[in-house]
């Protein structure tokens, strides 16, 4: 069996799939998203970070490692300690990130596993990985929560790291005899918050023979901001002005126009 970084492994999910689900989060992304409130997900290797603890009756600051090796026994060994939860609620597993994808040897063995247990799996990517490797992730995969934040390559860059072609063209590559997908869009102030934005995006999802369940507009929130400090990381901007929840309805009604079931939040 082999093994690889996470940095953590958190029961009782309700926000990445169905049911109740273990979200497994691998650590490393290629992308670097402006917005992230994960920014321990980025480095590949464990990295330190300061968290305040209790000590002798006393809070004090101490330094900590954020992610570490674990192999695929131990993970499922996680796994397997809420089996009746997952039959129960109809969940399972979420991998998640990072990008599960860039640890794709790691990911496919415990896809696999999860396969010959029985249990439901979903893969929440980017889509940023190489064309082989989604191809062969998909195929053993239950559900694909699916990140789209802009059709604009130039933009993509300026507030990722990365373009996004290889990003449009794994998407394309899906047809119905691929996993279910839910497409997961971050509504960001001043990136992606329009209606000409959300109408590029539903033209890229007609284009695509997938298996689209729903659509998720995620609202941009700037929960995590602390942790760029406790990482030693420079701290991200600050979109404005916050999109409303009326504006958010709006731009829901253009994926529901367009015939998707959609809803806030994931």
């Amino acid at each position: 069996m082999s093994g690889g970084i996470l940095f953590d492994i958190r029961r009782y999910s309700v926000h990445d799939g169905p049911g109740i689900r273990t979200t497994v989060f691998f650590k490393g992304c290629p992308l670097n998203c402006l917005w992230c409130h994960n920014p321990e997900s980025i480095m590949p290797e464990p990295q330190p970070i300061k968290r305040c603890r209790q000590l002798n009756g006393n809070k004090e600051w101490v330094d900590e490692m954020v992610g570490r090796q674990y192999s695929s026994a131990e993970v499922m060994e996680n796994i397997g300690r809420d089996l009746l939860f997952f039959e129960e609620s109809g969940g399972g597993v979420t991998f998640s990130g990072g990008e599960p994808l860039l640890q794709t040897a790691f990911l496919l063995e415990l896809l696999s596993l999860c396969r010959e247990a029985g249990i439901h799996t979903a893969v929440d990517t980017s889509g940023h990985a190489s064309a082989e490797a989604f191809k062969e992730m998909a195929a053993q995969t239950d559900l694909l929560l699916f990140d789209i934040k802009t059709t604009d390559n130039k933009k993509h860059e300026a507030f990722t790291g990365v373009g996004n072609e290889l990003i449009l063209s794994n998407f394309k590559s899906l047809n119905g005899k691929g996993p279910a997908v839910i497409v997961r869009i971050p509504v960001i102030p001043g990136f992606n918050s329009t209606f000409e934005e959300m109408q590029a995006i539903v033209k890229v999802l007609k284009s695509s023979q997938a298996k689209i369940e729903a659509v998720n507009l995620l609202p941009y929130h700037r929960l995590g901001r602390q942790k760029y400090q406790a990482l030693g990381m420079q701290q991200p901007p600050v979109f404005k002005p916050e999109t409303t929840p009326e504006q958010m309805q709006q731009l829901m009604g253009v994926f529901e126009e367009a015939g998707y079931k959609v809803k806030m939040g994931g």
